[in-house]
């Protein structure tokens, strides 16, 4: 997929979204925003949330979300409604 967009969605395997975060940015045109469904997980991704089950997928939700806030071509808000939507918008 060479293509560039203005709107990505992901909701994919959690533990995978960092992956995606990467693939949807080299695909999203300038201005472009990144939608990411459930990225609070249950509410896993806010908590001292630690077990086994789980843990890849909580892991790798939070590595998504320090991503998006720490990059300087995003910003970024997340809404905490319904399972949680973070909203970057590519700024450069």
């Amino acid at each position: 997929m060479q293509d560039e967009y203005d709107v990505v969605f992901i909701d994919a395997a959690k533990g995978k979204y960092p992956f995606f975060l990467k693939e949807a940015l080299r695909m999203l045109k300038q201005n472009g925003i990144i939608f990411a469904d459930n990225i609070l997980y249950k509410g896993y991704v806010l908590s001292d949330y630690n077990k086994h089950k789980q843990r890849t997928a909580v892991r790798n939700l939070r590595e998504y979300l320090k991503e998006v806030n720490e990059n300087p071509n995003l910003k970024t808000q997340v809404l905490e409604v319904g399972d949680g939507l973070a909203i970057s918008q590519k700024i450069n």
